[in-house]
């Protein structure tokens, strides 16, 4: 039986930077990828954007997988159409059970890191009235189909959710020659980041329409209208404000959720608010020598933080280390605080460098960000304004930080 120090699940950007980062800190590393290529999702984002802060420079999400692959070190070990359908804690670590076009087989690892990614809501988790034609998919699949298999899913369409991937997903529908009516928000505000709203609607005239939803579709065999209403306060449609909108596809970009099954499988603890595990500042979860990063902690905006979060949990792992329960302290927030990464801290961790992150509830101006430790304040940082759609990034150190029993992190009026 086949034995590693630590075993990474998921060869997207954040499992490409995990492994690689174990590796360097001398760790004999097993990468699985259940996909036939390395990237992830990356593979089939041809806009630019990515890297800014990675590589200071502009790059399409291949070229950026590129740049993660090329720096992947040759004696990390690959099992690329591979998947993991059993784990199980030993002794000495965990077992895997694996299966790929070779058949099944069993290894053995001391560390696990979990980089599995999310997943689209699909329409089965949006409460639409109707019939289940043909033309309802996610954003993510019509991105698939036409940057990889190079087909138009649709001619006139109506975009449901403003999250960033049907934003731009609006965009390379239009430069393919089809037309988007407009896209749908059932809250008071974008989900997309501002400068997809900019890029992606304004520069080329599609209208945004928030607190909107689709409330049925139309259509047996292949859709053929959906019915738009206005919501109220509480995102509930209001009767009288329907109307009739005829296309050929109803796209949703409704969300994503951290891929988590094998996490809640072996007991880890998720964080409700993330859907994610919670973990502190290592990446290292509830459960002892297990650690999780990227988009299947919490779904970020920037794939560079993925990436951040990758090095982080890798260097970790290949660290000898335990979680002690009694050390872990939570942290607390307000209310205009919607969730932190990591959302425990174990002070008696070597590391004393500790990268928060953290969303708002709403969009806020002026604010400022104040950390306590034991009711001290130990950081405090201005925004001209801060939104949900974009996560915020913070550096503490928290070398000269002893005996702290409590943590709390504030938003307020600055």
């Amino acid at each position: 039986m086949n034995k590693y120090d630590v075993v990474v699940i998921g060869g997207g950007p954040a499992g490409l930077a995990a492994s690689n980062s174990a590796h360097s800190n001398k760790a004999k590393t097993l990468l699985i990828e259940r996909e036939g290529q390395l990237g992830g999702i990356l593979k089939q984002c041809i806009h630019d954007g990515f890297g800014l802060q990675r590589f200071k420079e502009k790059l399409s999400g291949p070229e950026y997988i590129h740049k993660e692959i090329e720096e992947l070190s040759s004696e990390i070990e690959i099992s690329l159409l591979t998947f993991v359908t059993k784990i199980t804690k030993t002794i000495s670590g965990f077992e895997l059970v694996l299966v790929n076009r070779q058949g099944v087989k069993k290894i053995e690892t001391k560390k696990i890191i979990l980089a599995t990614g999310c997943r689209e809501r699909t329409s089965k988790q949006v409460a639409i009235h109707g019939t289940s034609p043909a033309g309802i998919i996610t954003a993510g699949t019509a991105q698939y189909y036409i940057n990889i298999l190079g087909e138009m899913p649709t001619r006139t369409c109506v975009i449901l959710g403003s999250g960033d991937i049907g934003l731009i997903m609006a965009r390379r529908i239009t430069l393919e020659g089809g037309k988007v009516l407009g896209v749908y928000e059932a809250k008071s505000t974008p989900s997309g980041l501002t400068r997809n709203i900019v890029q992606c609607l304004e520069d080329y005239q599609i209208p945004l329409y928030l607190s909107h939803t689709i409330t049925k579709v139309f259509g047996d065999y292949r859709l053929e209208a959906v019915q738009v209403s206005k919501v109220d306060e509480d995102m509930q449609p209001i009767k009288g404000t329907e109307h009739i909108i005829v296309c050929d596809a109803l796209i949703l970009s409704v969300g994503l959720i951290p891929e988590n099954e094998i996490a809640d499988s072996i007991g880890v603890r998720l964080n409700p608010k993330t859907k994610g595990p919670l973990c502190d500042q290592t990446l290292m979860t509830s459960m002892n020598d297990v650690y999780c990063c990227g988009n299947a902690l919490h779904v970020n905006d920037l794939v560079d933080y993925v990436s951040e979060s990758g090095e982080i949990a890798g260097e970790n792992a290949a660290r000898k280390q335990e979680n002690n329960l009694q050390d872990l302290v939570e942290i607390k927030t307000n209310a205009k605080i919607m969730y932190t990464v990591p959302s425990l801290i174990d002070f008696n961790r070597e590391t004393k460098k500790v990268i928060l992150y953290f969303r708002s509830t709403k969009v806020y101006e002026k604010q400022k960000l104040m950390i306590y430790c034991n009711g001290e304040m130990i950081f405090s940082k201005k925004y001209s304004f801060v939104k949900p759609p974009e996560m915020e990034r913070v550096v503490l150190d928290l070398s000269s930080v002893k005996n702290v029993h409590e943590i709390t992190v504030i938003l307020d009026d600055e």
